[in-house]
């Protein structure tokens, strides 16, 4: 398979996530096919690339001009789809968190093994600029061993939001500890490793509904490393910010861009005489490219037969530690 290969894609859930994916496939993506419910807004996407539009999604999946598959439907189907699609031999890409319980991903899991398809779960942060310059300060090793990280999630209040499909449990399967939440334990994750230890509390503080509006996390690894975490929907105003602190400095990520603010990675590098550090600032004010860059390595992990570094397993990972501070919390949301 060349380099040049394009690939033919098919768009489950032609929502606001589905119209971003179907934006930003790049050069070596066609939007050959999108399904949706409605009937209606699978032809709106569908018209922008001349590709067929599906009430069905099985219909999607019978075609041969689909070689991937992007799921971005509500979490109640997004396993269901996937054991689907990995059964007629496409590959995936499937949206956090993946499914509704890490006990509903299992199948998917099975399924995947040997299946000769490629599965990519669809946490697109680790693909922001200032993350994967993050990344690279860390794996320099300037920041040397690393201690914990302290990170904070949320947006802003809208009319109605609790009568939103968010707030349905068989929908959704949690608030905004499934909904935010699995990024901020997926990046703590990609930069510390796993959590053996897992504390943490999920509140409805102000929302009428019956799930989460914060979720509240204290993760440890064997060697004791804290990820701090904190995901809101009572935030008021959009927020993104994760401190990452090594023995010899700090990385300080702030904002996604948008409503988010200005995307903004500070690395303060302590000295040997300690006092005020060293202090370098990268700001990137142009548009999010994240879900390029992610759709990118995936077409590259298909081609040179690689399993792509956001897997199910780490979907598996991040669910079993939502589902454990939910049964702590008093919420159970079990699929």
């Amino acid at each position: 398979m060349s380099a040049n290969t394009t690939f033919g894609i098919g768009i489950i859930g032609c929502g606001l996530i589905g119209q971003k994916r179907a934006k930003a496939l790049g050069p070596n993506g066609k939007l050959v096919a999108c399904a949706d419910v409605d009937l209606a807004r699978a032809e709106g996407l569908a018209k922008s690339a001349n590709a067929q539009a599906f009430s069905n999604w099985r219909e999607l999946l019978a075609s041969r001009d689909v070689q991937i598959v992007v799921i971005a439907t509500l979490h109640d189907s997004l396993a269901e789809l996937t054991c689907a699609a990995i059964q007629a031999g496409k590959h995936v890409l499937v949206e956090k968190p993946a499914a509704r319980s890490s006990i509903e991903l299992e199948p998917v899991l099975h399924a995947a093994k040997n299946s000769g398809v490629k599965v990519r779960v669809g946490f697109n942060h680790r693909y922001h600029r200032a993350l994967l310059k993050a990344r690279e300060i860390v794996d320099s090793g300037v920041l040397g061993d690393l201690m914990f990280i302290r990170a904070r999630y949320g947006h802003g209040a809208r009319i109605g939001y609790d009568r939103e499909w968010r707030a349905d449990p068989r929908l959704s399967g949690g608030g905004e500890l499934i909904d935010q939440g699995p990024h901020l334990i997926d990046l703590s994750r990609w930069f510390l490793g796993d959590f053996n230890e897992v504390q943490g509390f999920a509140h409805t503080y102000y929302w009428d509904m019956p799930v989460d509006d914060n979720g509240f996390m204290i993760l440890k690894t064997p060697a004791k490393q804290v990820a701090f975490l904190h995901a809101s929907c009572t935030e008021w105003k959009n927020l993104f910010s994760m401190e990452i602190y090594g023995k010899g400095g700090k990385l300080d990520i702030s904002g996604l861009g948008g409503s988010y603010g200005v995307e903004r990675l500070t690395h303060y590098k302590m000295l040997p005489e300690m006092g005020p550090p060293e202090t370098t600032s990268w700001e990137y004010p142009m548009a999010d490219n994240s879900w390029l860059v992610e759709m990118t390595e995936f077409y590259e992990d298909i081609r040179v037969g690689r399993q792509p570094a956001a897997g199910l397993g780490d979907a598996h990972a991040a669910l079993e530690i939502i589902e454990r501070i939910y049964r702590e919390s008093g919420y159970d949301h079990r699929a």
